[in-house]
């Protein structure tokens, strides 16, 4: 299609609009086997996706499924179906469109399938589901087009995985299918176009013009902020008068239990009563659907959200975004800014909130990185394999196949291209046997060989139970919060660790409101209201992000500076007297300072790698100490810092950092731990191992986490080599782990270790004492120091010559 048919040109016209120069440009390009855009928000990346479809409607020859949306959100499915129809009745095209996601009835769902739409919107999910079914040749059958929105989301997770080998399949039953991909926030353009396009076809990238710079900076507020924590209490007056002068306001937080904090802050602070809202993953469905209908009213003033709200729907008049907490990584803060002012060459205005003190450090090198549109992102791996093994499942629910041509098939996907037939083969002897330590058991002797030298489901009963279990998004262990009574108002979830805790009284915060535990009946926890009184916090499980590994360098090179116009002087002074007492941290070594404090000898370690990537180094150096005699007794980790306190000074660190030590010590450590069964567990789930699903029932967090424990106990001591097994340790090292951000720490230094020994604690490391979350090191040195601390009591009350 090399232009745009003249009613959609008088459709423009009528509107006062213009075409876009990058929306006609992709009507001109929509031969093309595979096509990104990448235009700001606002920029109508939405409408150039679609535009080259409803040309090719236009004439209304087209029978069948013509595209296929795909959205990361079933709201924002919802919602492009919504905006989409509008300009379709108003130009008289005869398309039909329609939305299938995990809340479309089940009737509209069979019809669907029967005689599915023009458009069809859906979600990675949802298509992975119809691609099990006999008949997906037959619904997919004349499919032109598959527009991926948001795509850099899906490629961040297993989701773009899934989806990309089911684009495989689908390419298989229409070889002329086009591909086209929509995304704001590209770090690495020619990744994303690597990952969407049919190996070996070539990728088109579009870059529109990327509008104005956003208006951004920090939020001044009349108190410093405090020297550590999460909530920034301290700028809630501030933040409530920003709200007071704009019409709508998102603020976003990094973890739903800090929303749930601020939130309830805020409103305690609403003395004025404006309308404020809270939306988040814990809370019920149709809470959140109430408050995002209030947004596009234009009824609330505020809303307090999580990434629930990050991605491309259009939530009303929005005109000002505030982050609170740093925002740790770029693209994710630029992604959550374009959500203000949501129109094309209009600027977008954002408030950074730091919770802390350091924090004021990482969002002002957080800006510098948003002036520069220097995007941050960790490099994609290769797909993974518990994946692979979800999908060979898919495809055998579907009919008998060939694992020949499903292995070719599963190379055409972009994050699979790199596949070798040995890793196919371990994947599929796991979906056939269960591998060599189960092969023994009825239940994982899935697939058999046919006659004809072709592959099928054993019994074709199973696929039932597949398909139930369809999916890389993992559920917490979350039970259900519900309102006491019958017929009792559900409010969310929160985790079954949390729930089994509380006891009848206790209270804590849920969409706003403070509640009292009341019984745990049949799953669901049972609630009262409770007024006036101070809640525990539910620990929502969320996401923790880690700062990446960009902005991390920015930190360290922004701390490098001779002086710091950009920062507050509450922080400036700060690092000064740092620099003062010790040293500030530099890119080219290791920092550790050691110093006396409280009666202990505390060791602080700065490597800038990350939370996850610091705990775990907390862990194994506390490990080494232990065996060096140094008697550790705990230690705290940040995304910058671990420190350690104990017993005995650590005089020579270098041996301490040994790579090869430390991986030895990690494989050790990772044997019997509960991390490597919490990985396992997921990919477990996700290769079709565990079932959370049977029978239309969700089993339990506690019932899954225990077939899981058995399972891998299992492996660990029959078939430690197994596939399942292997999958476990590459997923924790690259996820809760992170132990490839340590080998870039001491790769960066070069075996260049700065020890300073001070004679008391430092500003940089004082406020690491106040962190939330020290983990304590039950060994030799808590041993000796109970032993201390009897001698010393004996002493005092005369006994210790008894």
């Amino acid at each position: 299609m090399s232009a745009i048919p003249a009613p959609i040109e008088s459709w423009f016209q009528s509107k006062g609009w213009q075409v876009h120069p990058h929306q006609r440009e992709m009507a001109e390009r929509s031969d093309r086997p595979a096509l990104l855009l990448i235009a700001p928000t606002g920029g109508g990346k939405t409408m150039a996706g679609f535009l080259p479809t409803l040309a090719e409607l236009a004439d209304g020859k087209h029978e069948g499924l013509h595209t296929l949306y795909i959205s990361p959100l079933k709201a924002l499915a919802a919602d492009i179906r919504r905006n989409l129809q509008v300009p379709v009745d108003e130009i008289g095209l005869a398309v039909r469109i329609e939305d299938r996601t995990g809340d479309t009835p089940a009737s509209r769902k069979k019809r669907q399938r029967a005689d599915p739409p023009h458009i069809l919107l859906t979600t990675p999910e949802s298509l992975a589901l119809l691609l099990s079914y006999e008949d997906a040749p037959r619904m997919f059958k004349g499919l032109q087009r598959v527009v991926v929105d948001e795509i850099h989301a899906l490629a961040e997770s297993k989701r773009g995985d899934q989806l990309m080998l089911a684009l495989a399949r689908l390419q298989s039953f229409c070889p002329g299918l086009r591909r086209v991909g929509l995304s704001a926030t590209v770090e690495d353009p020619q990744g994303i176009a690597d990952f969407l396009a049919p190996h070996p076809d070539p990728c088109d990238i579009l870059m529109a013009d990327p509008g104005p710079d956003p208006d951004i900076r920090m939020l001044e507020t009349d108190e410093a902020p405090p020297w550590s924590g999460g909530g920034a209490a301290y700028a809630i007056p501030a933040v409530l008068e920003q709200v007071k002068q704009h019409k709508t306001t998102l603020i976003f937080h990094n973890t739903r239990a800090q929303a749930e904090i601020f939130f309830h802050n805020l409103w305690l602070a609403n003395e004025d009563s404006l309308p404020i809202g809270i939306h988040h993953g814990s809370l019920d469905r149709a809470q959140r659907e109430k408050v995002e209908q209030a947004m596009v009213r234009g009824d609330l003033r505020a809303v307090v959200c999580t990434g629930t709200l990050d991605l491309g729907i259009d939530w009303g008049d929005v005109d000002l975004i505030i982050q609170v907490g740093a925002p740790k990584n770029v693209k994710r803060l630029v992604q959550r800014i374009g959500r203000a002012n949501h129109r094309y060459n209009a600027p977008s205005k954002a408030l950074l909130v730091p919770a802390n003190r350091y924090e004021v450090v990482e969002c002002v090198a957080a800006l510098d990185a948003v002036k520069e549109h220097d995007l941050d992102g960790d490099p994609r791996g290769p797909g993974p394999l518990d994946v692979l093994c979800q999908h060979i499942l898919i495809a055998a629910c579907s009919g008998p196949f060939d694992p020949d041509t499903l292995f070719h098939e599963f190379r055409r996907a972009g994050p699979y291209r790199a596949l070798t037939r040995a890793q196919f083969d371990d994947c599929f002897t796991f979906c056939a046997t269960g591998g060599y330590a189960l092969q023994a058991y009825d239940r994982w002797q899935r697939l058999q060989e046919r006659p004809d030298g072709q592959w099928q489901l054993r019994d074709p009963r199973s696929a039932a139970l597949i398909r139930q279990n369809i999916g890389t998004i993992q559920d917490t262990d979350t039970l259900k919060v519900k309102m006491r009574g019958r017929g009792g108002a559900p409010l969310g979830e929160i985790e079954e660790g949390f729930a089994a805790s509380l006891t009848k009284g206790d209270t804590f915060l849920i969409g706003g409101k403070i509640v009292r535990y009341e019984a745990l009946r049949e799953l669901v926890v049972e609630v009262s209201r409770d007024k006036g009184r101070k809640p525990t916090i539910a620990t929502f499980m969320g996401t923790k992000f880690s700062t990446s590994t960009r902005l991390s360098h920015r930190i360290l090179r922004l701390l490098q500076q001779n002086d710091w116009p950009d920062l507050p002087p509450h922080t400036a002074d700060w690092l000064a007297l740092q620099r003062d007492m010790s040293r500030l941290p530099r890119p080219s070594d290791i920092q550790i300072e050691s110093f006396p404090h409280d009666g202990m000898e505390h060791t602080c370690i700065y490597g800038f790698a990350g939370r996850n990537a610091q705990q775990t180094l907390g862990l194994l150096l506390t490990k080494r100490m232990e065996e060096e005699g140094l008697a550790p007794l705990g230690f705290v980790a940040t995304d910058h810092a671990t420190l350690i306190w104990g017993l005995e000074k650590l005089r020579d660190p270098a041996p301490l950092f040994d790579l090869h030590a430390l991986e030895q010590g990690l494989d050790t450590w990772l044997a019997s731990n509960a991390v490597m069964k919490r990985s396992f567990k997921t990919s477990a789930t996700i290769a079709g191992l565990i079932q959370r699903s049977y029978q239309g029932q969700r089993k339990s967090g506690q019932q899954a986490t225990f077939s899981s424990d058995i399972l891998y106990d299992t492996l660990l001591k029959y078939d430690p080599d197994h596939l399942l097994m292997r999958i476990t340790k590459d997923e924790a090292m690259r996820g809760l782990i992170d132990f490839a951000r340590l080998r870039d720490m001491i790769a960066r230094s070069a075996g260049r270790i700065e020890h300073l020994h001070l004679d008391r604690i430092t500003p940089l490391a004082a406020p690491l004492l106040l962190e939330i979350g020290k983990v304590p090191i039950m060994g030799e040195g808590r041993e000796k120091l109970l032993t201390q601390e009897t001698e010393r009591l004996m002493a005092d009350s005369g006994l210790a010559n008894l």
